[in-house]
C-alpha cells in the first residue's frame, strides 16, 4: 500500500488479476491483467521468473493503491513482492506482519519461491519487525514435518506460529518454545493475540481465506476454523495501524501445462473446484472481500 503526502483518504483496491477469480469490488478498483504470467508464477516459481514479474509490476503499479487482491491462495507468495516494495522505501518504518493462514507458509522449497515458502523471506526484510502466522491447523507444523519448516526465522526470533489443535513442540529443542503458541479453539487464539495488535504501532495484514471454515467461505485448499467474527475482531483491531494489506484464497481452478506443477499440486492435496461451485462461491468471496475493506477502513 502506498500513501500520498496529503492523505489518509481511502486508496483504491488493487487486483493483481492472474486467474480472473476476484469478482468486481466496485467503482474505483484498479485491475492489472496478469493472465499471461499464471503458468510461470502460480503455486511456485523459479526466482528468475519472480524477479521478472517484479520488474513488470514496478512499471505497471499505480502510484497509490490500497488493499491488494491476488486471487487464488496459489498466489500468496506475491505478498513477498508487496512487502519488498515497502522495504524499498528508505523512510518507511517497521511493522509487524500478521498473516491469517491455515498453513505456516514457512516450508522449504528448493526450486525457487512457493506459495507455502514465502514467510522466511518476508521475515528477513528490514521493514518487518516480527511475523505472526495465525490460525494454523495443518499438519505442516507437527513433529513429523518439522524438518520441512525453515528454522532461520525462529533462530532470529522473528516468527511465531499461532495454531489451533496442532503443536510445534519441536521448537523447544531450538530453545524457541515460546514461538509456537497452540490453542484449543480459535476464540482463545484471537483473544490472546488481540493485545499484540494493540501494542503494535504499525501492522501489515495478509489474509489467505483458507484460514476460514468452509461454511464461511470455500477455497480450493484444506481449510481452518476461523469465522467472520474472528475476521471482524482482528481486522477492526488493525484499523488505523496499517502499512498495507493483501488478500488471497478466492476459488480458482487451473490445469498446469507443465507436468512438474501438476505433480506438486496433487502432492499438496489441492482440490480443483467444479464450474458450478466456482460460480456459487464467487459471490461469497466478493462479499467477504468487500466486508474486509470496510473493516480495515480501506
Amino acid at each position: 500500500m502506498k500513501r500520498s503526502e496529503t492523505a489518509d483518504r481511502v486508496k483504491p483496491p488493487l487486483i493483481l488479476d492472474f486467474d480472473a477469480s476476484v469478482a468486481p469490488l466496485g467503482a474505483g478498483e484498479i485491475r492489472l491483467p496478469l493472465g499471461a504470467w499464471q503458468e510461470a508464477i502460480r503455486f511456485g516459481c523459479f526466482w528468475r521468473d519472480f524477479h521478472r514479474l517484479e520488474d513488470h509490476l514496478r512499471l505497471a503499479l499505480p502510484r497509490e493503491y490500497g488493499c491488494v487482491f491476488t486471487g487464488s491462495g496459489d498466489f500468496h507468495h506475491l505478498s513477498l513482492f508487496l512487502l519488498r516494495e515497502l522495504s524499498r522505501s528508505p523512510d518507511h518504518g517497521r511493522f509487524d506482519l500478521i498473516v491469517l493462514d491455515q498453513h505456516p507458509d514457512n516450508m522449504r522449497y528448493p526450486f525457487g519461491l512457493h506459495c507455502g515458502s514465502w514467510i522466511s523471506h518476508a521475515a528477513a526484510l528490514r521493514c518487518v519487525r516480527h511475523v505472526h502466522v495465525l490460525g494454523i491447523g495443518s499438519a505442516d507444523i507437527t513433529a513429523l514435518h518439522a524438518w520441512e519448516n525453515r528454522l532461520a526465522p525462529f533462530l532470529r526470533r522473528r516468527l511465531t506460529y499461532w495454531s489451533i489443535a496442532r503443536r510445534a513442540g519441536w521448537l523447544r529443542l531450538l530453545g524457541r518454545g515460546d514461538y509456537g503458541r497452540a490453542f484449543s479453539t480459535a476464540d482463545a487464539l484471537v483473544e490472546a493475540f488481540l493485545p499484540i495488535i494493540t501494542a503494535s504501532a504499525r501492522v501489515y495484514f495478509s489474509v489467505d481465506k483458507d484460514v476460514f471454515s468452509p461454511e464461511f467461505v470455500r477455497t480450493n485448499w484444506d481449510q481452518g476454523v476461523f469465522t467472520g467474527e474472528h475476521l471482524r475482531a482482528l481486522a477492526t483491531a488493525c484499523r488505523g495501524k496499517l502499512s498495507g494489506a493483501d488478500v488471497c484464497g478466492d476459488v480458482s481452478g487451473y490445469v498446469y501445462a507443465g507436468r512438474f506443477k501438476r505433480f506438486l499440486s496433487r502432492l499438496d492435496g489441492q482440490r480443483p473446484p467444479g464450474p458450478e461451485e466456482t460460480l456459487r462461491e464467487r459471490e461469497k468471496h466478493r462479499a467477504v472481500n468487500i466486508r474486509l475493506l470496510e473493516l480495515l477502513g480501506l
